[in-house]
């Protein structure tokens, strides 16, 4: 039997998502004023300190916005930031992302060629294999899981060791950055979660037949779809 993995929540997330709450049922409008930090924490029987990460969540997420002096409201917004959850806030900083990003091309266009002249027949096997994970997951975060997987496999047949540390050391970050997109691709109008794989797909085809330079513009092309659902996102928060 096959049991999900529990992450524990942190106390600020559970104090987003009581107000997001609020919010969603109506008892919360736009232009309706929040609460004192003080009297919150007294509210939810937390501290300070988790309203005020609670309300920093919130205000990126682009729901409330605070006046000095004057006190924290509920913002006009657009309905699909309610769909959203609190950590995409928190985890991912608009300018980290954009980072990261150049990062990753800098890192994986490169490494995508040499892999497509360096793989083995193992190492292929575990691209597939994670490329499989992704199409027939049935679970979000096996799903996230096999996504950074697939990036990382392909880090190996490249069989630069410098490069595959290099990759580790944004490890996180990448694996932030996915599990946000795939949401974000759920909730996107114009893209679906199929686009994705059908891109992942594409360019373990042009490693399987070692075409470097194929391999390195679908790869591009990927984190560019990436970049653009991310900013998507953060231009809507910022509006």
């Amino acid at each position: 039997m096959n049991y999900k993995r529990i992450k524990p929540r942190k106390i600020y997330e559970e104090v987003a998502e009581a107000i997001m709450d609020m919010i969603k049922s109506g008892e919360l409008k736009p232009g309706d004023k929040l609460d004192s930090v003080q009297q919150l924490a007294e509210n939810f029987q937390v501290g300070r300190s988790a309203v005020r990460e609670a309300l920093s969540a919130l205000r990126a997420m682009g729901l409330v916005e605070m006046h000095q002096g004057e006190g924290t409201y509920v913002r006009e917004f657009n309905s699909n930031m309610l769909k959203l959850p609190v950590q995409i806030a928190v985890l991912m900083k608009k300018d980290d992302v954009k980072n990261l990003l150049e990062v990753r091309r800098i890192l994986e266009v490169g490494a995508v060629e040499a892999a497509a002249l360096r793989w083995t027949e193992d190492q292929l096997s575990e691209i597939k294999e994670a490329l499989e994970q992704m199409k027939n997951a049935n679970d979000e975060e096996l799903g996230e899981e096999a996504d950074f997987r697939f990036h990382m496999a392909i880090a190996k047949a490249s069989q630069n060791d410098l490069l595959i540390s290099l990759m580790n050391n944004v490890s996180e970050m990448m694996v932030t950055t996915m599990r946000e997109t795939r949401r974000l691709w759920l909730y996107s109008e114009k893209s679906t979660l199929g686009r994705l794989t059908h891109e992942h797909s594409s360019i373990y085809e042009a490693l399987e037949q070692r075409d470097g330079a194929k391999a390195q513009r679908l790869l591009l092309e990927h984190l560019q779809s990436v970049e653009e659902v991310l900013m998507k996102y953060f231009h809507e928060i910022e509006v």
